[in-house]
């Protein structure tokens, strides 16, 4: 079946084109200010690529694609867009939350036996009016009112109303079905409580403190976004391809467990110095995720050395390039200028994490197989890493040729870039010979 193909298993067709609203491949690029699509609107990813970009991808190969990876799996796009395209796509995610929100997409589910947890669900929190604290027992001391300091990011109220959904969400017998339900409660606690995410974590909203309590608003935000993703499951049900894996854990090292493949399409964290998992915080604690601040800590040391946040050992095996030496260089001279002198070492760290990456997918892509990899460049008192080229100097040494090297957007202005405009986000294309 070719990558136009329709379907009309559920009484309706549906298409690749269906999903994605019609957009052709020139919109390829992130999600950022374009218009929503089915799943994406489970959780808003402003880093999210458009789905157009793994179409564009299989299409190139101008041959069977069987197998599709993405070994930071994110929003899942990948992931989703492959079962459209009839391909298999093996997603990893180090992050426990985002790959069971990856996991509840990819799913296959009897959608009647969704409505009647639904149904259940809602029943048992409307008819149950307390449950013991404490609500989230491992989490900081500022998640939950008195908090510290007088700060906290949810009232008493907001945080049992949040508790009473998991405690029934966790008595649902079927287990896709409760992870389903876990992920979209996660999609709506950020938007109850008393702080908003940016670029750089978390920060309180204007006048908070002032702001009237009302812990039923859950209900309406969950209700909302339940409904919303039943609706997506039922109607794009009718997948070319319904198989699926997900590997939770550390790309660095899952990657050399997964199955020979065709294709590799994905976008790493970019080297801004910013711990990626703080993002998601209130959600990993919130759920239940996080048991105690040693796994928050191991969390994040399973992720790609790409921030300053924690120390961490930033040794590893040097990939051979001149780009990256003379960078060095440069960020080394400007040291006392960085507002952390750990930043050279960890953009060395960085491309050692991302050589091993492609190493590893060197060794399990087919015969001209291909990656498809979108970076991101950063900038420290005025030294541009030029992270794009780096690596495009880099996959000769481990044996991949590069295709090409395009544009692929502009950052915005980002906290993460330190507000910095202009930054690149490049499109890199390599093949195994």
């Amino acid at each position: 079946m070719g990558v136009f193909a329709s379907y009309s298993a559920t009484g309706y067709a549906l298409s690749f084109r269906d999903w994605t609203g019609g957009r052709d491949v020139s919109s390829v690029g992130t999600n950022a200010g374009s218009r929503p699509i089915a799943f994406q609107h489970w959780r808003a990813f402003k880093e999210a690529f458009a789905p157009e970009l793994i179409e564009h991808a299989v299409a190139e190969m101008n041959r069977p694609v069987g197998h599709i990876v993405d070994p930071f799996g994110g929003s899942g796009t990948t992931g989703i867009a492959a079962q459209f395209l009839g391909v298999r796509p093996t997603i990893i995610e180090v992050n426990p939350y985002l790959a069971d929100l990856i996991e509840a997409k990819l799913a296959r589910y009897e959608i009647n036996a969704v409505r009647d947890s639904y149904a259940w669900l809602i029943n048992h929190v409307s008819m149950t009016r307390s449950i013991a604290p404490p609500y989230f027992p491992a989490a900081p001391r500022t998640f939950v009112e008195p908090g510290l300091g007088g700060r906290y990011l949810f009232s008493k109220g907001t945080a049992h109303r949040i508790a009473l959904y998991k405690h029934f969400i966790f008595q649902l017998s079927n287990p896709d079905i409760r992870r389903l339900f876990l992920v979209i409660l996660g999609s709506v606690v950020v938007g109850v409580s008393n702080v908003v995410i940016s670029g750089k974590g978390r920060r309180y909203r204007r006048g908070w403190e002032n702001k009237p309590e009302d812990p039923r608003r859950l209900d309406c935000v969950f209700r909302q976004a339940a409904e919303g993703a039943i609706y997506d499951l039922h109607r794009y049900e009718a997948r070319l391809c319904r198989d699926y894996t997900v590997l939770r854990g550390d790309a660095r090292v899952l990657l050399t467990s997964v199955e020979d493949l065709e294709l590799a399409v994905f976008s790493p964290p970019y080297p801004n110095s910013f711990d990626y998992t703080d993002v998601y915080n209130v959600e990993l604690w919130t759920l239940g995720y996080l048991h105690s601040s040693e796994a928050n800590l191991d969390l994040r040391n399973a992720t790609l050395r790409s921030h300053v946040q924690i120390a961490r050992d930033m040794s590893g095996p040097d990939y051979s390039s001149k780009l990256l030496k003379h960078t060095i260089t440069k960020l080394e001279n400007a040291r006392k200028r960085l507002w952390s002198p750990h930043i050279p070492d960890m953009i060395s760290a960085y491309i050692s994490d991302m050589g091993q990456v492609m190493a590893t997918l060197r060794q399990k892509l087919c015969r001209r197989g291909r990656i498809y990899m979108v970076v991101g460049d950063s900038r420290y008192a005025g030294v541009h890493v030029p992270v794009a080229a780096i690596l495009g100097e880099i996959a000769p040494t481990v044996g991949l040729t590069v295709r090409r090297i395009e544009p692929f957007r502009s950052m915005r202005v980002s906290p993460q870039q330190g507000g910095q405009h202009g930054l690149a986000e490049s499109l890199l294309v390599l093949q195994r010979p």
